[in-house]
């Protein structure tokens, strides 16, 4: 493995983990400048498509609404893999993703662990996110509770 490569590869990373931040942070419109402007973006759960958006504008609408319904999100990232070929990669990465939700007066806390298969591309000296696939594998939901000292 090449220099040059291990530094692309440090590069995708980057990119996945500030992704991560920055939407745990609901600074959406910053998360939007790691996608190109026609990025594709496709959510299933249990095997069906619930999303499926395409644009960087209609994407960080979508991001936005979802932002508002959560209290908190909280994300760890795991394994990420990548295959590059010039100015365009491919990579898959796993993620365990928490939301804190309010429902009747009740914090529900809900766990997705989800793989995503990616896209890059080189464009203007920086790594984007062109595509997005995420596969919700696993949903647990549980009420919180709280708890006293």
């Amino acid at each position: 493995m090449t220099l040059e490569t291990l530094k692309i590869k440090e590069e995708l990373r980057n990119l996945i983990d500030a992704y991560t931040t920055l939407g745990d942070e609901k600074k959406i419109a910053e998360q939007m400048e790691l996608f190109t402007s026609d990025d594709n973006y496709t959510v299933y759960m249990n095997g069906v498509v619930v999303a499926n958006t395409t644009g960087t504008n209609k994407l960080e609408e979508e991001f936005n609404g979802h932002a508002s319904l959560v209290k908190k999100y909280f994300t760890l990232n795991g394994q990420h893999s990548v295959e590059i070929d010039g100015d365009n990669a491919t990579g898959i990465s796993f993620s365990q993703i928490k939301m804190i939700r309010e429902s009747d007066g009740k914090e529900t806390l809900t766990d997705y662990s989800v793989r995503y298969d990616d896209t890059y591309v080189f464009e203007d000296g920086k790594w984007l996110i062109k595509n997005r696939v995420g596969y919700f594998l696993m949903i647990e939901n549980r009420i919180l509770v709280p708890i006293s000292f």
